[in-house]
C-alpha cells in the first residue's frame, strides 16, 4: 500500500459552503416514543420556518430514525432548497451499529442512507469518527467517496469526529471539501485551532458543533433560577457580554465563525421551541464592538 503524500492535493472541486446555520440530527434521532416521530417533524418544520437550510444526520443518531424522521420531514419540500448530510462508517443492524470503513461498507452504509431519508443523492457525505481505522478511512473510504463525488451521487465530502488532530490528517492526505469538528472550538476550547488553519489555507470549509456548552448553558440556565454558577471564567464572559447588549449564548453561537475558515455552525434542538429560541439568537448580530473589548480578549486568551 502506497503510503499517502502529504503534499497539498490539487483542487479538484469547486469551494464548497455551505450554510451558515444548520440543524444537528442527533437530538432528532433519540426523541423517544410515542411521540418522537411527531415531534421530530415539528421541530424540523420550525427549523426550516426559522430559515434553516442545512440538515445534518447520522445512521448512529437513533439508529437510523434520525435518517428515516429528517426524510419524511423534509419530502414535503422542494428538495433544491435545502442541504443534507449524513454519513458512512456505521451500518444498522438488528444487534446494533456495526462499524466498517471496508469499501464495500461504505457503499452498502450510503445506500442504506439513501433508503431511510428517501433520497436518490445527498449533498454532503462525512467519514464518521474512524478511531484507530483512521488510515482505513483515508485509504478505502475516501476513494469510494471521491468516485460517488464524480459521479454526482453526492456533491462534497468530509470528515466528523470530535479529534482535531484525525481531522487534520484528512484535510493535509485527502481533498475533503469539508470537515465537521465536534466540540474543541468554542468560547472556552481554541484548541482546534491548528486545525482551523490548515483549513483555511488548503480552502476546506469548517463545520463546527457543540459550541453550546456546559458552562454556556449553565450561565443560561442560571438566569431567573436560583443556580450556582461555579465557572468563575463563564461568569466573566457573560458579564462582558450583557455590558454590549448581548447574551452568553448568542456571543457562543457567533464566535466559531470568527475564524474564517468555519463557515457553519450546527445547532442541536430536540423541540420547536427549542430550534425557534436559537435562530432567534443567530438573526440578531453580535457588536463588533465586543470582539475588540479587551477583557473578553483577555478572558478568551486571544493574543
Amino acid at each position: 500500500m502506497t503510503a499517502p503524500s502529504h503534499a497539498p492535493p490539487s483542487r479538484l472541486t469547486r469551494r464548497f459552503r455551505p450554510p451558515r446555520f444548520g440543524l444537528g440530527g442527533s437530538p432528532i434521532g433519540n426523541l423517544p416514543a410515542p411521540d418522537g416521530d411527531a415531534r421530530a417533524t415539528s421541530t424540523i418544520d420550525a427549523a426550516y420556518g426559522a430559515g434553516i437550510r442545512f440538515f445534518d444526520t447520522s445512521p448512529a443518531y437513533g439508529l437510523g430514525v434520525s435518517e428515516q424522521r429528517f426524510g419524511t420531514a423534509l419530502a414535503r419540500h422542494p428538495r433544491g432548497e435545502y442541504l443534507v448530510s449524513t454519513k458512512v462508517g456505521g451500518i444498522v443492524t438488528s444487534k446494533g451499529l456495526r462499524t466498517d470503513f471496508s469499501a464495500a461498507g461504505i457503499r452498502q452504509s450510503l445506500t442504506e442512507s439513501l433508503e431511510r431519508l428517501r433520497m436518490e443523492s445527498v449533498d454532503l457525505v462525512f467519514i464518521q469518527d474512524p478511531g484507530e481505522s483512521w488510515q482505513q478511512a483515508i485509504d478505502e473510504a475516501y476513494p469510494v467517496l471521491h468516485e460517488l463525488r464524480t459521479q454526482g451521487v453526492l456533491h462534497a465530502i468530509g470528515a466528523a469526529m470530535n479529534d482535531w488532530q484525525q481531522l487534520d490528517r484528512f484535510v493535509r492526505d485527502t481533498e475533503v471539501d469539508t470537515v465537521l469538528l465536534a466540540g474543541q472550538y468554542s468560547l472556552f476550547d481554541q484548541s482546534a485551532r491548528p486545525l482551523l488553519d490548515r483549513c483555511q489555507l488548503r480552502e476546506v470549509a469548517a463545520i463546527v458543533s457543540g459550541v453550546l456548552t456546559p458552562e454556556v448553558l449553565q450561565i443560561d440556565r442560571s438566569k431567573g433560577a436560583n443556580v450556582d454558577v461555579t465557572n468563575v471564567r463563564a461568569r466573566r464572559i457573560a458579564a462582558v457580554c450583557e455590558a454590549y447588549g448581548v447574551s452568553l449564548p448568542q456571543v457562543a453561537l457567533a464566535y466559531p465563525s470568527r475564524h474564517p475558515a468555519v463557515t457553519s455552525v450546527l445547532i442541536g434542538a430536540a423541540s420547536p421551541a427549542e430550534i425557534r429560541a436559537d435562530a432567534a439568537l443567530v438573526r440578531h448580530p453580535v457588536p463588533a464592538s465586543l470582539w475588540a473589548d479587551q477583557e473578553l480578549r483577555k478572558l478568551l486568551h486571544v493574543g
